[in-house]
């Protein structure tokens, strides 16, 4: 279960050009689905009171007006709805917004007008065949960042707005400090005091995975290894503040 989690949302890291790293967490399809489908409520309310308010104006206005100015609402509603507020400042429509997400480039950046225009206007082939969708999920599952077809020709990605803060909770300090066994680099000194404020954030599993690709120095493996590795960060740390 956990793992089909996983694959419906990814919290992926993005290098960008001058070597600063972000993280972004592209939304699945389920979740876009429902901003979708809050979207089109939307939509569909605004174009219902619409017609009932063009209903009685046709009267004075005549039926043909009234036929051509509901098809400008509907084509206004249907195509230009998502690409005004994509290319707005939040980056999202009403219905993203409430889902709390956001569309961007895979850098992070806002997307553009033009960028908008082309992942909405290609959503006619999304929704094929038949409407039915197929085309965008089976794009959105088939490719990392979960993109549909608009996506792909748009280079764009669907994120959530706010990444939850990660646990600031650090290990207990071991029973004592141990020196290690060769002396160590700034570099190599660094990164196991890095391990040792870090471990925390980990998963036990996760900590003697790491743990162990520096075995050689520890002396052990598994949750053995950890807390030697531990010990050893706890004397490069006191040894840093004498």
């Amino acid at each position: 279960m956990e793992l089909a989690a996983e694959k419906l949302d990814t919290l992926q890291s993005v290098e960008l050009a001058e070597g600063v790293e972000i993280r972004l967490r592209i939304a699945g399809p389920m979740r876009r689905a429902s901003a979708y489908l809050l979207d089109w409520l939307i939509r569909m309310g605004v174009l219902i009171v619409l017609s009932i308010v063009l209903g009685f104006a046709g009267f004075a206005i005549g039926g043909k007006v009234v036929a051509g100015l509901m098809l400008l609402v509907w084509f206004f509603l249907e195509w230009g709805y998502p690409v005004v507020f994509e290319a707005g400042k939040r980056g999202a429509t009403p219905g993203k917004r409430a889902m709390g997400l956001r569309v961007v480039q895979p850098s992070g950046s806002p997307i553009t007008f033009g960028q908008a225009m082309v992942r909405n206007f290609l959503r006619f082939a999304d929704a094929m065949p038949l409407f039915t969708y197929g085309f965008g999920l089976a794009s959105c599952l088939a490719t990392k960042r979960f993109q549909r077809l608009g996506d792909l020709a748009a280079g764009t990605v669907v994120i959530y707005d706010r990444l939850p803060s990660e646990p600031g909770i650090l290990p207990p300090p071991p029973i004592g400090a141990v020196r290690p066994p060769v002396a160590l680099t700034p570099d190599e000194t660094r990164a196991v005091v890095m391990f040792r404020e870090r471990c925390g954030l980990w998963s036990e599993a996760r900590q003697q995975e790491i743990a162990d690709h520096v075995s050689e120095l520890s002396g052990a493996t598994g949750a053995a290894g950890v807390s030697r590795l531990m010990a050893m960060a706890h004397w490069l740390q006191e040894k840093r503040k004498e």
